[in-house]
């Protein structure tokens, strides 16, 4: 009765173990993420070796660099990774920090704000727009693949967004 009741309890806390979307990553450190808008595509990169590569879906208005806040771009251009959300509304998330010095200077000739809350995150929710392409801004994978990219990517990590 107590190896029953010993193997029983393993095997629940097995299983809530895997329903975790904290995930532990013990391979090479990715030192820069490439994303390119054009192809639709990001990498986690450790130096010139591809890792992993993503399908993404970006702003709703992909073409050219963000410039002002409202516009459905994703900004182009060198960032790094400023902050990492467990709480996400979209599962999980992981900050970009735009926008820089450049970004700033750009809106305000606009006589515009440059927007933010820029992030890498997972999948739409329902009440999203629909189509490829239906962030604010942001970087989005399936819910499956952010929490490989959120237990691979560490704060601090560069990311160079491309047209």
């Amino acid at each position: 009765m107590k190896r029953r009741l010993f193997l029983s309890g393993a095997a629940m806390a097995f299983l809530a173990s895997c329903a975790s979307k904290f995930r532990t990553y013990n391979g090479p450190e990715v030192t820069r993420i490439v994303v390119m808008k054009g192809q639709r595509q990001m990498y986690l990169m450790h130096n010139d070796e591809v890792l992993k590569a993503y399908e993404i879906d970006l702003g709703f208005a992909p073409a050219g660099p963000k410039q002002i806040r409202g516009d459905g771009k994703t900004p182009e251009g060198a960032y790094y990774i400023d902050r990492r959300n467990p709480r996400s509304d979209f599962h999980l998330s992981l900050g970009i920090s735009y926008p820089n010095e450049a970004d700033v200077a750009r809106a305000k000739t606009l006589g515009m704000e440059p927007g933010g809350d820029i992030f890498i995150h997972g999948a739409r929710r329902r009440k999203d727009r629909k189509g490829p392409d239906w962030t604010a801004g942001c970087i989005s994978v399936s819910n499956r693949e952010m929490e490989d990219v959120y237990a691979m990517v560490r704060q601090g990590t560069q990311i160079d967004i491309f047209p």
